[in-house]
């Protein structure tokens, strides 16, 4: 008997184990993995998500540029900080990144590979989140180095963020997947400063006109940094109206994202 009728008559075949796609789970979490080196090997990358916010918090937090109001000025800015962190990575970062995947062809090739398409955008939003998480840790250490005094509930805190990352990651693909590479390069850096300046970041709102105010309380970034500062600062509950923001602009730009968002 031949090895091959000898691999046939036990019913293991030719080949053991048998050639195929791997598990889903491992398969996102392998493209996770790719996909969270990709972000943290790129400097322009690293410079907009790591280096800026921390920059900023230790600049703004040592002079006093701002009138932040009362109390210390890095017990107002930290929050802000943190949000802006979680912008540039789930929005900015994310938008430039898929934008020029989109137009090199790219995700043409993984959308026919065996991870699906929800897959990929799973394996994408993962490595979004553990980019986070590492700003996060570096940024707290750095503001409880300057003399952050935080408060709160840390659930609430986490349900800000990933809100946060869910509307901001909706907005940065409907961009990807929308507009041409070197367009959404342009849009979401003028995105990124204009919500830096006018999202309460470093700015409070309350230094802008009232007629203002009313518009620029709607967008993400405002109601994110407002509500962890609410949260962290103030130590209240659970900001509703803040998270209701963030609600509406995860499904919105999700829901676009998910409509409009073209592969090639």
């Amino acid at each position: 008997m031949t090895a091959t009728e000898a691999g046939t008559a036990t019913g293991t075949g030719t080949f053991a184990p048998r050639p195929g796609a791997a598990p889903l789970p491992r398969m996102i979490r392998a493209q996770a993995a790719l996909e969270t080196r990709m972000l943290l090997r790129n400097g322009e990358q690293l410079l907009l998500t790591v280096i800026i916010p921390t920059l900023l918090l230790v600049l703004f937090s040592a002079v006093d540029i701002v009138d932040t109001g009362a109390g210390k000025a890095v017990d107002f800015l930290a929050p802000g900080i943190l949000a802006l962190a979680v912008l540039s990575t789930a929005f900015t970062g994310q938008a430039i990144a898929t934008g020029f995947e989109r137009r090199y062809g790219v995700l043409k090739r993984l959308a026919v590979s065996p991870l699906p398409r929800w897959g990929l955008m799973t394996a994408k939003t993962c490595a979004v989140l553990v980019t986070e998480v590492l700003q996060i840790v570096l940024l707290t250490v750095v503001a409880l180095a300057l003399g952050w005094s935080p408060h709160g509930n840390p659930l609430t805190v986490l349900l800000l963020l990933l809100l946060g990352t869910a509307a901001f990651s909706g907005l940065g693909l409907l961009m990807a997947g929308t507009l041409k590479a070197e367009a959404t390069l342009a849009a979401a850096n003028l995105v990124f400063l204009l919500l830096l300046v006018g999202g309460g970041v470093i700015v409070p709102l309350g230094k802008f006109p009232e007629a203002a105010q009313s518009v620029l309380h709607l967008l993400p970034i405002s109601a994110l940094s407002d509500g962890l500062r609410e949260v962290l600062r103030h130590g209240a509950a659970v900001p509703w109206s803040d998270l209701g923001i963030l609600a509406g602009w995860a499904v919105l730009g999700l829901g676009a994202a998910a409509k409009f968002f073209r592969w090639e």
